[in-house]
């Protein structure tokens, strides 16, 4: 910061120019006699801050300019083309000492100091009004070499932890469709409620098959690049969660709303007229046996209409697919997208579900996730408060203790998953932005 005469400053005490390095600052505070002039290394595009920008350099004119008006620092200057008695410069280490002791009474941030990255003193030739500090912002190739040494726990008993959470909730879906089954209204006596799309489209039993294939290749897309990230138990162990946490809710809306069966061709077993443990034992087994498709005859029972299974694995992992993969495969978004369209698109054409079962869970399914990414990237959301409404979801609990250890997002770095050959555990890829 240099104390030098400046143009007019503007109504908030900041005026900016560009120069050949960077942008000067100049902030008269409380509009007193003495400018504040501050040289930022990486100015805006433009040169020129916004609100947002202004704030942290209008609390650094405050502590620094209190600082010089109290005589923080300073000390006579030895210049033989300068008198003394005019001309001062400040101690810098007793300055940068007083902003770190008002460091911990500012709400909106810390001063950096002499151990933080991209702080290094730098002084600047004072003139005849003043002294000068300059600041020292790290580029991006900085943030990134930084980020790079940080190591983030991989935990892969949480990740078993998940894996074990996934199985126990996928088993209390098949239980539920396997008592709902009994409880579905007679075909023969109930038809189909009314839907906008299936009464208009007549219904196609090999759309359903198209659909699960398409459900088979981006389920097995998706668990490939989970495979090549670094931070693979981590997104596994996040898509595992999620999954678990759908399957337990749609076992509890099939269970208490039973619709009648949305398509008058879909085969359906013939009831048993009572339920014992062996019975539903034997339909949970078939179901679990066939990853609860149709294509492999195992999805033989009727009634899981509220919400569709179908849509919310194509939907995650579209999700997964685009959150996780490197940001410029375009073409493989937009594949996995198309895929995710048309799955579902089948699944009505196919009347394997009604309109409204496909609506909820694309709005159960979306939700979840980018609450749930929201929550795992920003790290003073992981705490509860009164003002974080996020916090009082009742699987806030278990997040806190599966993103406990991870500071923020992870990023898009990949590995060869195997430890042979060692060509392909050579090749890493760093960029966050690949």
């Amino acid at each position: 910061m240099v104390l030098e005469s400046k143009g007019e400053p503007s109504t908030d005490g900041i005026q900016n120019k560009i120069g050949i390095k960077g942008v000067s600052y100049t902030c008269n505070e409380d509009h007193k006699k003495e400018y504040v002039h501050i040289e930022v290394d990486m100015p805006p595009a433009n040169g020129h801050l916004n609100e947002r920008q202004r704030q942290p350099l209008l609390g650094l004119c405050k502590q620094v300019t209190t600082a010089i008006s109290n005589g923080v620092g300073w000390e006579p200057r030895n210049d033989s083309n300068t008198d003394n008695s005019e001309h001062q410069r400040p101690n810098m280490g007793h300055i940068h000492q007083a902003l770190v002791d008002n460091k911990h009474q500012s709400d909106s941030g810390t001063t950096p100091t002499e151990d933080d990255i991209g702080f290094s003193h730098k002084y600047l030739n004072n003139n005849a009004n003043g002294a000068a500090v300059h600041i020292d912002i790290p580029n991006n190739a900085n943030v990134l070499s930084s980020n790079d040494k940080i190591r983030i726990p991989q935990e892969k008993f949480k990740t078993f932890v998940a894996l074990i959470l996934l199985i126990v909730n996928f088993l209390i879906t098949t239980t539920s469709l396997a008592v709902v089954h009994e409880r579905v209204p007679d075909r023969s006596l109930y038809k189909p409620l009314p839907d906008t799309f299936l009464d208009a489209v007549p219904a196609r039993d090999w759309a359903l098959d198209v659909s699960e294939i398409f459900i088979i290749v981006s389920t097995n897309l998706t668990l490939l690049i989970i495979a090549s990230h670094k931070y693979r138990f981590i997104v596994l162990r996040r898509l595992m969660f999620m999954l678990s946490l759908l399957y337990l809710l749609r076992s509890i809306t099939m269970f208490v709303t039973v619709l009648p069966t949305s398509s008058t061709t879909y085969y359906c077993s013939p009831k048993a007229n009572s339920t014992n443990p062996v019975l539903i034992a034997r339909r949970v087994f078939q179901l679990f046996s066939g990853f609860g498709l149709s294509i492999n005859g195992k999805h033989t029972f009727c009634g899981d209409y509220i919400y569709s299974g179908h849509t919310t694995i194509l939907v995650m992992s579209y999700l997964i697919t685009v959150e996780y993969s490197p940001r410029r495969w375009y073409i493989l978004h937009w594949a996995s997208w198309l895929m995710a369209a048309v799955g579902v698109l089948m699944v009505l054409i196919a009347h394997g579900h009604y309109t409204i079962d496909v609506i909820i869970a694309y709005l159960v399914t979306t939700r979840l996730f980018w609450i749930y990414h929201t929550l795992a990237n920003n790290v003073y959301l992981k705490h509860s408060s009164s003002n974080n409404y996020l916090s009082r979801t009742w699987w806030f609990w278990m997040f806190k203790y599966f993103e406990g250890n991870i500071n923020g997002p992870i990023p898009r770095q990949y590995d060869w998953p195997l430890p042979w050959p060692r060509r392909f555990t050579a090749a890493k890829y760093p960029n966050r932005d690949s």
